[in-house]
């Protein structure tokens, strides 16, 4: 969605002329590079996004331990190359900005737009950090858990025994184990409204 704006932007409203002229120019400082590294990374950004977001739903087709692993690195790295990217944008577009002239734009068109780009460069840094920073911990969490694993299965539907059976340490020889049956009836004294001890 940032990316959206900052290209948006700049496509929509970045570029401006004077009254005595009939090219239009760049509205940061008429430096053409601007527009274009905005609306460059603004495009591939996006792109980018769409691809991973794509990866992402397809993930948990993905059979192979190292593809995932692959996957996930690639995530961080990618993360982390637009989050430089978007800060070079940021500082470009911003330095450009204040280096404007006002003759160069007496009626401030487009002035909101280039605010907007520069704004929302300055949001996706942090977006694209935050997401690096959780394709990390994916990549930590998938290294002790089966997130690289072919299968998962619910340790509530392993049907199989997690514990031996119970042993009679007294009679060794019967596999399961003896219980008994409950205390009878008259276990209980009437008279007394006492217990009385078994003996097992």
């Amino acid at each position: 969605v940032f990316s959206i704006v900052v290209f948006g932007s700049i496509v929509n409203e970045g570029y401006v002329n004077r009254l005595d002229e009939s090219e239009e120019h760049c509205i940061f400082n008429r430096n053409r590079n601007a527009c274009n590294y905005g609306i460059t990374v603004g495009v591939l950004a996006f792109l980018s996004c769409l691809l991973y977001l794509a990866l992402d739903a397809y993930f948990p087709q993905i059979s192979s331990v190292k593809d995932r692993k692959k996957a996930v690195l690639s995530d961080i790295g990618v993360s982390a190359f637009w989050a430089f990217l978007w800060f070079v944008g940021f500082c470009f577009l911003t330095n450009q900005w204040q280096a404007s002239k006002e003759e160069d734009n007496p009626m401030n068109e487009g002035g909101d737009a280039a605010r907007a780009a520069i704004t929302f460069s300055f949001f996706s840094i942090f977006t694209w950090v935050g997401q690096a920073f959780l394709a990390y911990q994916r990549f930590r969490l998938g290294a002790d858990s089966a997130l690289f694993s072919q299968d998962y299965m619910d340790p509530s539907q392993d049907s199989g025994m997690p514990y031996a059976p119970y042993t009679n340490e007294e009679d060794a020889t019967d596999a399961v184990g003896t219980y008994q049956q409950p205390p009878a009836a008259d276990a209980f004294d009437t008279e007394t409204q006492g217990y009385q001890t078994q003996n097992y």
